[in-house]
């Protein structure tokens, strides 16, 4: 496997973990297999021109498009089992990383990996015993005929997901404890987001805590850089990202960046409003208590 380092934006960094041509040997597993036959079967309902098989897949890839991205990066990571252990930690090659080096720099980068790895397990942790909690409380809708038993399934999927995303972290976490690790800076990553034009969108203030993750070494121009110095700017938008996949020849990346792209924009857009509101409070409560006083005043002088 490969594993890509992307900033989206100054404060928000993408895992990806692109699976390379695995060993004929190697035997697919129960989970795997399920994985695969459930892919299957919802690629065959998007082709679906209407009935609930549709109603369903529209109202699924709604909901896809907001888990987190950082859970679908979490996700590509495959499950560190103790077969896989052993070959890592007794295997000659390490686990190649690639990584902007005009964005990050090569000392950070195993930091970065760790914090994406470790910050949202306890999330994952306490989300997928919820789920577990649910699943038999929605078991008994199956028994209504017809109506098909759609928030069982969809506890089983999050329940399902949110495992994927801690074994992938603590796939991660060992990774970089066992020092398993090759840095490889990429001139091709470099190019494309060199040839990002701004501005993009930002805020003042940061659409996250991981200041750990921060991009050190941004500075696409004066202007932005003295207009949110401490908040958080983009580093890519949607038309980059798809350059990128093509830079890098991995569609199968262009659905993550693009849902990345997409939550972080929609992030900052939501800081921004937020802090507008803000300003504007004290603003216009000054002015109605202006207003309620004004005609006080006037009947006062003509008395």
């Amino acid at each position: 496997m490969r594993l890509y380092l992307l900033p989206i934006s100054t404060r928000r960094t993408l895992l990806y973990c692109q699976k390379l041509n695995a060993p004929t040997t190697e035997r697919p597993t129960w989970g795997d297999w399920i994985q695969s036959k459930a892919s299957r079967t919802w690629a065959g309902w998007e082709k679906k021109e209407k009935g609930w098989q549709k109603s369903v897949v529209n109202y699924g890839n709604y909901a896809f498009r907001r888990i987190p991205y950082e859970e679908w990066g979490l996700k590509s990571v495959p499950p560190l089992s103790q077969r896989r252990r052993v070959v890592e930690r007794n295997g000659s090659e390490r686990i190649e990383v690639v990584y902007p080096k005009s964005l990050l720099a090569m000392d950070r980068v195993p930091g970065i990996l760790e914090t994406l790895a470790t910050e949202r397990q306890s999330l994952h942790k306490r989300r997928l015993i919820w789920c577990l909690v649910g699943m038999p409380i929605t078991a008994p809708i199956a028994l209504i005929p017809v109506i098909p038993n759609l928030p069982f399934f969809y506890l089983v999927y999050r329940a399902w997901s949110h495992w994927r995303a801690l074994a992938g972290g603590k796939h991660v976490q060992f990774l970089v404890q066992q020092s398993l690790l090759s840095l490889t800076p990429s001139p091709v990553v470099d190019e494309v987001y060199a040839a990002q034009k701004h501005p993009l969108p930002s805020t003042p203030q940061p659409t996250t805590d991981a200041v750990v993750s921060r991009v050190e070494s941004f500075d696409p121009s004066s202007e932005e850089r003295h207009q949110h110095p401490e908040g958080e700017t983009m580093l890519l938008s949607q038309a980059n990202g798809k350059k990128m996949t093509q830079a890098l020849d991995l569609p199968q990346l262009e659905v993550e960046l693009e849902r990345a792209i997409w939550q972080v924009e929609a992030a900052i857009k939501k800081q921004n409003a937020a802090l507008a509101q803000a300003d504007s409070g004290p603003a216009s409560t000054k002015g109605a208590s202006e207003s309620d006083t004004a005609p006080k005043e006037e009947g006062e002088k003509s008395q």
